[in-house]
């Protein structure tokens, strides 16, 4: 397998850590982004701990300019990037008749407007090597909706219309694009939830329980790998039974 320049945005989460010590076993050279320095190397110490090395670049993704700095910073220090997941996302919830312009747009800018941001520095070069993998990290809720999440919802949602226009500008290069949207995974976010409300998610869903960060890992490794050529377009659920389509 050829080693492969791959960015995740949003990494220092429990899912975006879970897809780079996944992309790194894969024996690929990883990057994401930080905006708390702090955190983010005490992060990058343990990964290390683990014999998984990242390399951090400071960027907000929610805004152009930085967006563009950070693909710079990691283009400069590791090469040229080829694949790209698009998981930088936040919540915050609110019914749709008590939430602020505020609540609206940074959910918007983050888990949404990122996915321009970060890949428009990244597309034409990615079609001059004529390859490329992108992988965009969606929702359950981005298909089936939420109760005070009318943000993250449209935003999760409008995610897959960016994959699907975007795949079909960019077969004819060697680039696939495709969504990944999971259900409730057990991560720090998940497991704050009260113990009776998370109950009451898990009696919901056929399986059982909670996904894993490993299991959506695995999903992206599958999308990226070479053997993937001929999938793009497309939207895998990660829910467990959760919410069924066809």
């Amino acid at each position: 397998m050829q080693s492969r320049v791959a960015l995740v945005t949003g990494g220092t989460g429990g899912i975006g850590t879970a897809i780079i010590r996944r992309l790194a076993q894969m024996g690929h050279r990883v990057a994401t982004n930080y905006r708390d320095e702090a955190r983010a190397r005490a992060w990058q110490a343990r990964m290390r701990g683990d014999g998984i090395d990242v390399a951090l670049a400071q960027g907000d993704v929610s805004l152009p300019e930085q967006a563009q700095a950070l693909v710079q910073e990691i283009e400069r220090d590791l090469g040229p990037i080829e694949i790209l997941v698009n998981n930088a996302g936040i919540t915050r919830d609110s019914t749709f008749h008590r939430m602020t312009p505020l609540q609206w747009n940074e959910v918007i800018g983050t888990n949404l407007n990122s996915c321009f941001n970060v890949t428009r520095p990244v597309i034409e070069d990615m079609r001059e090597r004529r390859w490329g993998r992108i992988v965009q990290i969606s929702s359950i809720n981005g298909l089936k909706g939420q109760y005070g999440q009318a943000n993250y919802a449209a935003a999760k949602a409008g995610m897959h219309g960016f994959t699907i226009s975007l795949a079909r500008e960019n077969a004819r290069f060697g680039i696939t694009v495709n969504t990944v949207s999971p259900g409730y995974v057990a991560t720090d976010m998940v497991m704050a939830v009260p113990d009776d409300v998370r109950a009451k998610i898990v009696a919901e869903i056929p399986t059982g329980r909670l996904g894993t960060p490993d299991e959506i890992a695995y999903a992206v490794a599958f999308l990226v790998a070479e053997e993937a050529a001929w999938i793009t377009g497309s939207n895998l659920d990660i829910n467990g039974g959760h919410h069924m389509g066809w």
